[in-house]
């Protein structure tokens, strides 16, 4: 079969899409894959063919305390513009190449649209929670201040429906591709779904895989310390003042802290780095969640589903709604703790939340349980599978 990937150009969302890739090409499968030319040498890696587009959905922008309702409309603005930018591209390749099926990203607007032009049988990948009629996804991912009549958020509903009139396909292929998808891949756990039970056999609840991303070598720490590991990941981190409380909170400690300020935070501004402390940019996150007792993060799913599977317990500093919706959901399953990013965190606090988090003796219990529910979900080839199934009974049906 030829099989198209079209994923939103951001490593949360591509990174987890690669084993399943490189599961088809295994199998003798042809795979395309649409997004920025950032991620060439990973897909090439994976067997696939990268189809390069212009596309840059825009900066994720969060403010101190998280994301407010006008820098979710802003980055949903920027998606929608960023789509119709590469839509004509998009659809020239497909129209050269017709692909047996499209897999496409849940938030990739255009992967819907295209399935839908073409009449082409499509799956959606889920790296975060699904939703469906019976659990509204957007519960969780609109921030706590949400104004559905923010003048920005009304201009991205009127861009979203003008987008698909002026292409020629139901709104709903903008509005709701969960809804018209005829498999949904989600790259998770049921367990770990928020209302896992309410969704049915057309939602296959793969759970994660991060490939052989792991290399013990990478990264050794001291021996002899408790080793935490902090990082907000690469999209929403320009964070200096919650670095500099981490600093504040564990410097002297007998904990090592390795700290990934990312690609924002001037770490020369962060003032006196402590003995016990190792802050680069970015870690090599398997090697370093190999050996760390605890794991302060944002939450982001990628990160969440890797600590899981280490069975590392999560302290969870969210940025963004979505993040916050997976730093709940560890805390309701008795895996970390959620800081309260609405107030100023207090040293004291987070180191005191930290110690506790390490101490709790059901974590690990806990951990262990969900890491094994993501060995029982079938991971790449079952979603290779069901991805063949489904262009078997399309095939079967013409």
């Amino acid at each position: 079969m030829h099989i198209a990937f079209i994923t939103a150009p951001a490593p949360g969302h591509v990174y987890p899409t690669l084993p399943l890739v490189q599961e088809l090409t295994r199998r003798g499968h042809r795979v395309s894959y649409a997004t920025s030319p950032a991620f060439a040498d990973m897909i090439a890696a994976s067997g696939a063919q990268l189809v390069a587009l212009d596309w840059s959905p825009g900066k994720v922008a969060a403010s101190k305390g998280g994301q407010k309702t006008g820098e979710l409309a802003d980055m949903l603005v920027a998606s929608i513009r960023s789509t119709k930018h590469v839509l004509p591209a998009v659809a020239d390749w497909i129209t050269a190449d017709r692909p047996d099926v499209i897999v496409h990203d849940a938030v990739t607007v255009l992967g819907s649209m295209i399935a839908s032009k073409f009449g082409l049988p499509s799956a959606t990948t889920y790296p975060n929670f699904a939703g469906n009629d019976k659990f509204d996804i957007a519960q969780v991912l609109v921030p706590p201040d949400f104004d559905p009549s923010h003048p920005t958020f009304q201009q991205f509903l009127t861009e979203m429906r003008r987008l698909a009139a002026d292409f020629g396909v139901p709104v709903e292929t903008v509005a709701g591709p969960a809804k018209t998808a005829e498999l949904n891949l989600v790259l998770l756990p049921r367990e770990f779904q928020i209302r896992g039970e309410v969704f049915g056999d057309e939602f296959r609840f793969i759970g994660p895989s991060f490939g052989n991303r792991d290399n013990p070598d990478e990264w050794q720490p001291p021996a002899g310390r408790r080793v935490l590991f902090v990082a907000l990941g690469t999209v929403v981190n320009d964070r200096a003042d919650f670095f500099t409380t981490v600093i504040k909170a564990f410097g002297g400690s007998d904990w090592h802290v390795a700290m990934a300020v990312g690609d924002q935070v001037d770490i020369a501004g962060l003032g006196e780095i402590p003995a016990n402390f190792d802050v680069r940019a970015f870690f090599p996150q398997p090697a370093v969640l190999r050996h760390a007792d605890v794991f302060l993060s944002h939450s982001g799913m990628g990160s969440t589903m890797e600590a899981i599977m280490r069975q590392v317990p999560i302290v969870s500093f969210p940025q963004i709604a979505e993040q916050s919706a997976n730093g709940r959901r560890v805390q309701e399953l008795g895996m970390g703790r959620l800081l309260d990013i609405s107030r100023d965190t207090d040293p004291d606090e987070l180191r005191r939340t930290v110690e506790e988090v390490a101490a709790d003796e059901d974590i690990p219990v806990n951990l262990a349980a969900m890491a094994e529910h993501i060995r029982n979900a079938g991971g790449p080839p079952a979603g290779a599978d069901a991805i063949e199934q489904l262009v078997a009974s399309r095939t079967a049906v013409r």
